[in-house]
């Protein structure tokens, strides 16, 4: 949506990444005091992705590229969060063995360099592949998914910064402020409607759809671009 609204791109990944932080570090908190985070999963996925989230935070990209990777990312995350239809009471299990966990490993990666790259946290899209493979039940990936987010933003934000040191791009940054005031108080709000209020399949349908919108008008501008 920033980039629609015609923000810098180069402050975007930035922004997000910032964002990211501010919504999901009460829900980890939460999520730790309860113990739901699944550690023997969390822990080896999300040890591989932090130094790819840094490395794609360290990366320069061109305009072209940033959009055309955001718009089909959010496309392919939009569509992924449509297929998923219940949630998972009861696990697979598969994770556990050493093949189950090396073929998530490779994906952990390649996630952590597009959260750093673009600025999206990676939960988005673990989310629905950990759901389809009943890889834990609904609220231990959700915990696994908060944390996700939380680690490999802060590690894409030290990339971002360290890529922008020095340039005015980062100086823009304080323009921003009253968007994380926002995204503060609308995330506390919306915590609370999706635990009292909605159910959490008509949240997942509505932020897929939002989401899908947003890549096609992403794809949109690429298309529309002189190459």
């Amino acid at each position: 949506m920033l980039i629609l609204a015609e923000t810098n791109y180069q402050l975007v990944p930035t922004i997000a990444l910032i964002c990211n932080v501010i919504v999901v570090t009460g829900g980890t908190i939460i999520f730790f005091k309860h113990k739901l985070i699944p550690w023997r999963l969390t822990v080896p996925l999300v040890l591989v992705s932090v130094p790819f989230a840094w490395l794609g935070g360290y990366t320069p990209i061109n305009q072209l590229m940033f959009n055309t990777i955001l718009g089909s990312s959010l496309l392919l995350a939009g569509l992924l969060m449509l297929i998923r239809h219940s949630e998972v009471l009861e696990t697979a299990h598969w994770t556990e063995t050493k093949l189950g966990l090396s073929c998530l490993l490779p994906v952990s990666a390649c996630l952590g360099m597009l959260s750093g790259l673009v600025g999206i946290g990676g939960g988005i899209f673990f989310s629905p592949v950990l759901h389809l493979s009943k890889a834990a039940p609904s609220k231990n990936i959700a915990a696994f998914a908060s944390f996700f987010i939380l680690i490999n933003s802060i590690s894409g934000l030290i990339g971002q910064s360290m890529k922008h040191s020095g340039s005015q791009v980062w100086g823009e940054l304080h323009a921003y402020t009253w968007l994380f005031f926002a995204v503060l108080i609308g995330g506390q709000i919306g915590s609370r409607l999706g635990v009292q209020v909605f159910r959490p399949e008509i949240v997942r349908r509505l932020t897929s759809v939002l989401v899908i919108y947003v890549g096609i008008r992403l794809i949109y501008m690429v298309l529309g671009t002189p190459h």
